[in-house]
Protein backbone atom coordinates (compact mmCIF):
# COMPACT_ATOMS: atom_id res chain seq x y z
CA UNK A 1 0.00 0.00 0.00
CA UNK A 2 3.15 2.60 0.60
CA UNK A 3 4.44 2.62 -2.39
CA UNK A 4 2.74 5.47 -3.12
CA UNK A 5 4.55 7.54 -0.93
CA UNK A 6 5.89 10.95 -1.34
CA UNK A 7 4.50 10.16 -5.22
CA UNK A 8 2.44 13.51 -6.71
CA UNK A 9 -0.20 11.90 -8.53
CA UNK A 10 -2.36 14.10 -11.86
CA UNK A 11 -5.45 12.76 -10.32
CA UNK A 12 -6.57 11.80 -6.77
CA UNK A 13 -10.29 10.64 -6.08
CA UNK A 14 -11.32 10.55 -2.89
CA UNK A 15 -14.18 8.09 -2.48
CA UNK A 16 -15.12 4.84 -4.42
CA UNK A 17 -19.38 5.17 -4.93
CA UNK A 18 -20.70 5.53 -8.79
CA UNK A 19 -19.15 9.38 -8.69
CA UNK A 20 -15.66 8.64 -7.67
CA UNK A 21 -15.68 5.35 -9.69
CA UNK A 22 -17.12 7.04 -12.98
CA UNK A 23 -14.48 10.11 -12.09
CA UNK A 24 -11.86 7.25 -12.23
CA UNK A 25 -12.55 5.95 -15.33
CA UNK A 26 -12.70 9.08 -17.40
CA UNK A 27 -9.73 10.23 -15.69
CA UNK A 28 -7.93 6.79 -16.70
CA UNK A 29 -9.46 7.06 -20.50
CA UNK A 30 -7.97 10.80 -20.67
CA UNK A 31 -4.03 8.97 -19.44
CA UNK A 32 -4.19 11.11 -15.92
CA UNK A 33 -3.45 7.63 -14.16
CA UNK A 34 -5.39 8.56 -11.62
CA UNK A 35 -5.06 6.99 -7.84
CA UNK A 36 -8.57 6.24 -6.37
CA UNK A 37 -8.59 5.85 -2.54
CA UNK A 38 -11.66 4.06 -1.36
CA UNK A 39 -12.70 5.06 2.20
CA UNK A 40 -14.18 3.76 4.94
CA UNK A 41 -17.26 2.16 2.60
CA UNK A 42 -15.42 1.03 -0.55
CA UNK A 43 -18.30 1.32 -3.19
CA UNK A 44 -20.62 3.56 -0.96
CA UNK A 45 -23.93 3.36 -0.18
CA UNK A 46 -24.62 1.15 -3.12
CA UNK A 47 -22.61 -1.36 -1.12
CA UNK A 48 -25.33 -1.94 1.80
CA UNK A 49 -28.51 -1.78 -1.32
CA UNK A 50 -30.09 -4.99 -2.57
CA UNK A 51 -31.68 -5.15 -5.76
CA UNK A 52 -31.05 -1.86 -8.19
CA UNK A 53 -33.81 -1.65 -10.62
CA UNK A 54 -33.12 1.75 -11.75
CA UNK A 55 -29.69 2.12 -13.41
CA UNK A 56 -29.33 2.06 -17.18
CA UNK A 57 -28.05 -0.95 -18.81
CA UNK A 58 -29.39 -3.68 -16.17
CA UNK A 59 -32.61 -4.57 -17.77
CA UNK A 60 -32.89 -7.32 -15.47
CA UNK A 61 -31.80 -5.40 -12.27
CA UNK A 62 -28.51 -5.53 -10.37
CA UNK A 63 -27.30 -6.29 -6.74
CA UNK A 64 -25.66 -2.95 -5.52
CA UNK A 65 -22.54 -4.54 -4.28
CA UNK A 66 -22.21 -6.05 -7.92
CA UNK A 67 -22.58 -3.29 -9.33
CA UNK A 68 -20.42 -1.31 -8.30
CA UNK A 69 -17.82 -4.12 -8.62
CA UNK A 70 -18.54 -3.56 -11.98
CA UNK A 71 -17.84 -0.15 -12.35
CA UNK A 72 -14.49 -0.51 -9.69
CA UNK A 73 -13.56 -3.67 -12.67
CA UNK A 74 -14.29 -0.96 -15.76
CA UNK A 75 -12.24 1.83 -13.99
CA UNK A 76 -9.51 -0.09 -13.33
CA UNK A 77 -9.52 -2.09 -16.56
CA UNK A 78 -8.23 1.71 -17.82
CA UNK A 79 -6.01 2.10 -15.70
CA UNK A 80 -7.06 3.41 -12.70
CA UNK A 81 -5.44 2.65 -9.30
CA UNK A 82 -7.81 1.70 -6.74
CA UNK A 83 -6.42 1.32 -3.37
CA UNK A 84 -8.21 0.50 0.38
CA UNK A 85 -7.20 3.66 2.10
CA UNK A 86 -8.69 6.78 4.19
CA UNK A 87 -7.58 10.20 3.27
CA UNK A 88 -7.52 11.56 6.71
CA UNK A 89 -5.61 14.96 5.94
CA UNK A 90 -5.60 17.53 3.27
CA UNK A 91 -3.54 20.86 2.91
CA UNK A 92 -4.63 22.77 -0.50
CA UNK A 93 -2.21 25.63 0.74
CA UNK A 94 -0.31 24.96 -2.49
CA UNK A 95 -0.33 23.13 -5.15
CA UNK A 96 0.83 20.11 -5.72
CA UNK A 97 -1.65 19.34 -2.69
CA UNK A 98 -0.44 17.22 0.32
CA UNK A 99 -2.51 14.13 1.36
CA UNK A 100 -2.05 11.80 3.94
CA UNK A 101 -3.76 8.70 3.84
CA UNK A 102 -4.63 6.35 6.91
CA UNK A 103 -2.92 8.86 9.25
CA UNK A 104 0.60 8.16 7.77
CA UNK A 105 0.87 7.59 3.85
CA UNK A 106 2.34 11.16 2.36
CA UNK A 107 1.57 11.62 -1.24
CA UNK A 108 0.93 14.89 -3.26
CA UNK A 109 -1.75 15.63 -6.11
CA UNK A 110 -2.14 18.19 -8.74
CA UNK A 111 -6.02 17.88 -8.56
CA UNK A 112 -8.09 16.26 -6.18
CA UNK A 113 -11.99 15.15 -7.24
CA UNK A 114 -13.90 14.57 -3.57
CA UNK A 115 -16.40 11.98 -3.81
CA UNK A 116 -16.86 11.69 -0.20
CA UNK A 117 -20.83 10.82 -0.57
CA UNK A 118 -23.19 11.02 2.30
CA UNK A 119 -24.56 9.09 4.83
CA UNK A 120 -28.64 8.42 6.18
CA UNK A 121 -28.77 9.73 9.62
CA UNK A 122 -29.74 6.47 11.12
CA UNK A 123 -32.19 5.66 14.07
CA UNK A 124 -30.26 3.82 16.41
CA UNK A 125 -32.56 0.75 16.37
CA UNK A 126 -32.15 -2.34 18.10
CA UNK A 127 -33.02 -4.22 14.80
CA UNK A 128 -31.97 -1.47 12.28
CA UNK A 129 -28.87 -2.36 10.59
CA UNK A 130 -29.50 -6.26 11.19
CA UNK A 131 -32.86 -5.47 8.69
CA UNK A 132 -31.31 -2.59 6.37
CA UNK A 133 -31.69 -3.77 2.86
CA UNK A 134 -34.31 -6.13 4.06
CA UNK A 135 -37.10 -3.48 4.57
CA UNK A 136 -35.43 -0.97 6.48
CA UNK A 137 -33.90 1.81 3.58
CA UNK A 138 -33.03 5.76 3.56
CA UNK A 139 -34.32 6.31 0.21
CA UNK A 140 -37.92 6.01 -1.33
CA UNK A 141 -37.14 6.55 -4.75
CA UNK A 142 -34.60 3.75 -4.68
CA UNK A 143 -36.61 0.95 -3.21
CA UNK A 144 -40.48 2.19 -3.27
CA UNK A 145 -41.36 0.21 -6.25
CA UNK A 146 -40.62 -2.96 -3.71
CA UNK A 147 -43.50 -2.50 -1.86
CA UNK A 148 -46.14 -2.70 -4.15
CA UNK A 149 -49.52 -3.23 -2.30
CA UNK A 150 -47.43 -2.97 0.85
CA UNK A 151 -47.79 -1.33 4.01
CA UNK A 152 -44.72 0.84 4.79
CA UNK A 153 -43.93 3.27 7.50
CA UNK A 154 -42.03 6.39 6.82
CA UNK A 155 -40.41 8.37 10.11
CA UNK A 156 -39.71 11.79 10.01
CA UNK A 157 -41.76 15.00 9.84
CA UNK A 158 -39.42 17.62 6.99
CA UNK A 159 -39.98 18.19 3.81
CA UNK A 160 -38.39 14.90 3.21
CA UNK A 161 -40.45 13.09 4.93
CA UNK A 162 -43.61 14.62 3.34
CA UNK A 163 -41.65 14.14 -0.10
CA UNK A 164 -41.28 10.25 0.47
CA UNK A 165 -44.39 10.00 1.94
CA UNK A 166 -46.36 10.75 -1.24
CA UNK A 167 -44.21 9.22 -3.19
CA UNK A 168 -44.78 6.42 -1.76
CA UNK A 169 -48.53 6.17 -2.08
CA UNK A 170 -47.84 5.54 -6.01
CA UNK A 171 -46.78 1.91 -4.98
CA UNK A 172 -48.28 0.81 -1.35
CA UNK A 173 -51.89 0.63 -0.27
CA UNK A 174 -50.91 2.31 2.51
CA UNK A 175 -47.88 4.56 4.02
CA UNK A 176 -47.73 5.15 7.77
CA UNK A 177 -46.21 8.47 8.59
CA UNK A 178 -44.06 8.59 12.53
CA UNK A 179 -43.54 11.86 14.29
CA UNK A 180 -42.62 12.62 17.55
CA UNK A 181 -44.40 16.17 17.94
CA UNK A 182 -47.76 16.68 17.24
CA UNK A 183 -47.04 19.00 13.90
CA UNK A 184 -44.76 18.92 11.30
CA UNK A 185 -42.08 21.13 10.08
CA UNK A 186 -42.53 20.65 6.59
CA UNK A 187 -43.58 23.05 4.28
CA UNK A 188 -47.59 23.77 4.48
CA UNK A 189 -47.86 22.84 0.36
CA UNK A 190 -45.83 19.82 1.25
CA UNK A 191 -48.14 18.75 4.59
CA UNK A 192 -51.35 19.54 2.55
CA UNK A 193 -50.39 17.50 -0.47
CA UNK A 194 -50.06 14.58 2.07
CA UNK A 195 -52.65 15.00 4.34
CA UNK A 196 -54.66 15.20 0.61
CA UNK A 197 -53.76 11.81 0.20
CA UNK A 198 -56.40 8.94 1.49
CA UNK A 199 -53.74 6.41 1.33
CA UNK A 200 -51.37 8.36 4.38
CA UNK A 201 -52.05 7.73 7.73
CA UNK A 202 -49.95 9.71 10.50
CA UNK A 203 -48.98 8.86 14.19
CA UNK A 204 -48.62 12.07 16.15
CA UNK A 205 -46.71 12.18 19.09
CA UNK A 206 -44.79 8.78 18.55
CA UNK A 207 -41.63 7.10 17.66
CA UNK A 208 -40.25 3.87 16.40
CA UNK A 209 -39.13 1.56 19.24
CA UNK A 210 -37.87 -1.07 17.11
CA UNK A 211 -38.29 -2.69 13.77
CA UNK A 212 -39.97 -5.91 14.22
CA UNK A 213 -38.72 -9.41 11.88
CA UNK A 214 -36.10 -12.33 11.37
CA UNK A 215 -34.72 -12.09 8.30
CA UNK A 216 -37.09 -9.18 6.68
CA UNK A 217 -39.37 -6.49 8.10
CA UNK A 218 -42.77 -7.80 9.38
CA UNK A 219 -43.79 -4.78 11.74
CA UNK A 220 -42.61 -2.51 13.75
CA UNK A 221 -43.35 -1.27 17.31
CA UNK A 222 -44.19 2.07 18.26
CA UNK A 223 -44.79 4.44 21.60
CA UNK A 224 -46.52 7.35 22.30
CA UNK A 225 -44.54 9.44 24.06
CA UNK A 226 -47.37 11.27 25.66
CA UNK A 227 -49.38 8.52 27.05
CA UNK A 228 -46.50 6.03 26.81
CA UNK A 229 -48.66 3.55 25.46
CA UNK A 230 -46.90 0.88 22.88
CA UNK A 231 -48.49 -1.24 20.01
CA UNK A 232 -47.02 -3.01 17.19
CA UNK A 233 -48.69 -2.29 13.50
CA UNK A 234 -47.68 -6.15 12.41
CA UNK A 235 -48.42 -6.12 8.50
CA UNK A 236 -45.64 -3.36 7.87
CA UNK A 237 -42.90 -4.63 5.48
CA UNK A 238 -41.03 -1.21 4.97
CA UNK A 239 -39.43 1.36 7.20
CA UNK A 240 -38.30 4.08 5.04
CA UNK A 241 -35.76 6.78 7.54
CA UNK A 242 -36.63 10.38 6.16
CA UNK A 243 -34.40 12.10 9.02
CA UNK A 244 -31.80 13.34 6.58
CA UNK A 245 -28.53 12.77 5.47
CA UNK A 246 -25.55 14.27 6.20
CA UNK A 247 -22.58 14.73 3.72
CA UNK A 248 -19.18 13.26 4.87
CA UNK A 249 -16.96 16.46 4.09
CA UNK A 250 -15.52 17.04 7.49
CA UNK A 251 -12.02 16.58 5.81
CA UNK A 252 -12.70 19.51 3.96
CA UNK A 253 -14.54 22.07 6.48
CA UNK A 254 -13.00 25.16 6.85
CA UNK A 255 -11.35 24.34 3.27
CA UNK A 256 -14.31 23.90 0.56
CA UNK A 257 -17.32 25.96 0.50
CA UNK A 258 -20.07 24.34 1.87
CA UNK A 259 -23.59 25.01 2.87
CA UNK A 260 -25.12 25.16 6.60
CA UNK A 261 -25.61 21.17 6.18
CA UNK A 262 -21.85 20.49 4.73
CA UNK A 263 -23.04 20.13 1.45
CA UNK A 264 -20.14 21.09 -1.18
CA UNK A 265 -20.84 24.16 -2.82
CA UNK A 266 -20.04 24.28 -6.15
CA UNK A 267 -19.51 26.93 -8.97
CA UNK A 268 -22.04 27.31 -11.99
CA UNK A 269 -23.54 24.26 -13.18
CA UNK A 270 -19.40 22.83 -12.57
CA UNK A 271 -18.01 20.37 -10.12
CA UNK A 272 -15.71 23.46 -9.42
CA UNK A 273 -14.85 24.64 -5.99
CA UNK A 274 -13.67 27.79 -4.30
CA UNK A 275 -10.12 26.19 -4.31
CA UNK A 276 -8.47 25.84 -7.74
CA UNK A 277 -7.66 22.46 -8.78
CA UNK A 278 -10.29 20.89 -6.17
CA UNK A 279 -13.82 19.17 -7.67
CA UNK A 280 -16.73 17.87 -6.03
CA UNK A 281 -18.99 14.89 -7.12
CA UNK A 282 -21.83 13.10 -6.36
CA UNK A 283 -23.70 13.08 -3.03
CA UNK A 284 -20.96 14.98 -0.94
CA UNK A 285 -22.74 17.75 -3.17
CA UNK A 286 -25.68 17.29 -3.94
CA UNK A 287 -28.77 16.95 -1.02
CA UNK A 288 -31.39 17.26 -4.06
CA UNK A 289 -31.29 13.77 -6.00
CA UNK A 290 -28.96 11.75 -4.41
CA UNK A 291 -29.17 8.74 -6.89
CA UNK A 292 -26.44 6.44 -8.31
CA UNK A 293 -27.27 7.81 -11.98
CA UNK A 294 -26.38 11.40 -11.19
CA UNK A 295 -24.07 10.53 -8.76
CA UNK A 296 -22.08 8.90 -12.28
CA UNK A 297 -22.69 12.03 -14.16
CA UNK A 298 -21.11 13.92 -12.44
CA UNK A 299 -18.39 12.14 -11.50
CA UNK A 300 -17.72 12.10 -15.53
CA UNK A 301 -18.20 16.11 -15.58
CA UNK A 302 -15.65 16.12 -12.29
CA UNK A 303 -13.17 14.03 -14.42
CA UNK A 304 -13.67 16.42 -17.92
CA UNK A 305 -13.26 19.37 -15.58
CA UNK A 306 -10.00 18.16 -14.16
CA UNK A 307 -8.35 16.96 -17.65
CA UNK A 308 -9.56 20.63 -18.59
CA UNK A 309 -8.26 22.43 -15.74
CA UNK A 310 -5.11 20.44 -15.63
CA UNK A 311 -4.19 21.24 -19.25
CA UNK A 312 -4.36 24.75 -18.69
CA UNK A 313 -2.52 24.61 -15.39
CA UNK A 314 0.40 22.35 -15.43
CA UNK A 315 2.74 21.34 -13.14
CA UNK A 316 6.92 20.06 -13.85
CA UNK A 317 7.64 16.86 -12.80
CA UNK A 318 4.84 14.75 -12.15
CA UNK A 319 5.85 11.41 -11.08
CA UNK A 320 2.97 7.91 -11.59
CA UNK A 321 3.17 4.79 -10.50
Amino acid sequence: MSNFKGKTFKVVVIGSGPAGLTAALYAARADLAPIVFEGPEPGGQLTTTTDVENFPGYPQGVMGPKMMQDFREQATRFGADCRWGMVTEVDTTKRPFRLVVDEQHELFAESIIVATGASAKWMGLPNEQRLRGKGVTACATCDGAFFRNEHVVVIGGGDTAMEEATFLTKFASKVTVVHRRDEFRASKVMQQRLFDNPKVEVKWDSVVEDVLGDNVVQGVQLKNIKTGKSEILEDVTGVFLAIGHKPNTDLFKGVLDMDETGYIQTIAKTTYTNVEGVFACGDAQDHVYRQAVTAAGSGCMAAIDAERWLEEHPVEATQNV
